[in-house]
């Protein structure tokens, strides 16, 4: 019986810092080995999430991006490594409008599929991989997008919590990181709902599902699967979605799910 193991990258699968251990890169070869479609599901974009399959050895399958909005069939034959299995987009000119001076020093991200970003201003570094391209602000709105990020560097993930609740963003789907970063995505678009076509293009049964994460962009996914698990430290909501709850990224809590896998 083969399962469907979706795996978030960031806190889930790798450090915050971008380290990959031993155990985790170990076990998650091994439950490919034994015939389980492992699939990383990720609010990161095309161009970040493919280093992390290359050092996971993932050779064959499929990758979630952009929390959803792209799927990408991996594929070494390609120049790039993979295949653009679908791409949704959403126009992101109201939501900016609602957000455009919500936030003092805020900054916003377009993403522009496996090149970089379209930027109201340089994020701080590290935060985006791929190119920043610094454009006028009816730049950012003028065309359809996967995703649109707004981050700040002095507020907090309450802050945006509260932010949200205040404009009442409507008409997208949106989530809140672990720092004031707000992802901003096409309406009914989340990783969960992308992992379902993934699913079905697999022929995994509903109840052969595995998904482990840490975010609140990660929630549609654990309810999804048929087995959720959050990450230690994991937000309260985020657990209280979850069917169990592992140890934290720092005591590898995925190796220790992916080993039951295994059993």
């Amino acid at each position: 019986m083969a399962l469907l193991i979706a795996l978030d990258i960031d806190g889930t699968t790798v450090h915050h810092d971008g380290h990959l251990t031993d155990a985790v890169r170990d076990r998650v070869q091994a439950v490919a080995n034994a015939g389980h479609h492992v699939v990383l599901a990720t609010g990161r974009a095309v161009i970040g999430t493919m280093p992390i399959a290359e050092k996971l050895g993932l050779a064959t399958g499929f990758a979630v991006c952009s929390n959803g909005a792209i799927t990408l069939g991996i594929n070494p034959g390609r120049p790039e490594g993979y295949d653009v299995v679908e791409t949704v987009t959403f126009d992101p000119e109201p939501a900016l409008t609602l957000l455009r001076g919500s936030w003092p020093d805020a900054v916003v991200a377009v993403e522009e599929v496996g090149v970089g970003f379209k930027v109201s201003a340089p994020f701080p570094d590290g935060e985006l991989l791929g190119v920043q391209r610094i454009v006028p602000w009816d730049e950012l709105t003028r065309h359809p997008a996967t995703r649109v990020t707004f981050r700040s560097p002095t507020g907090s993930a309450e802050d945006f919590l509260e932010l949200t609740e205040r404009i009442g963003l409507h008409g997208v789907n949106y989530a809140v990181g672990f720092t004031a970063w707000l992802d901003i995505n096409p309406e009914g678009v989340s990783k969960g709902s992308a992992l379902e076509q993934v699913r079905r293009r697999l022929g995994v049964e509903p109840a052969d599902t595995v998904a482990v994460g840490d975010q609140r962009n990660d929630i549609e996914m654990l309810r999804w699967a048929a087995r959720g698990v959050a990450m230690g430290q994991a937000p309260a909501e985020v657990q209280d979605v979850a069917d169990e709850v592992t140890g934290t990224v720092e005591e590898d809590g995925l190796a220790t799910v992916l080993d039951s896998l295994l059993a």
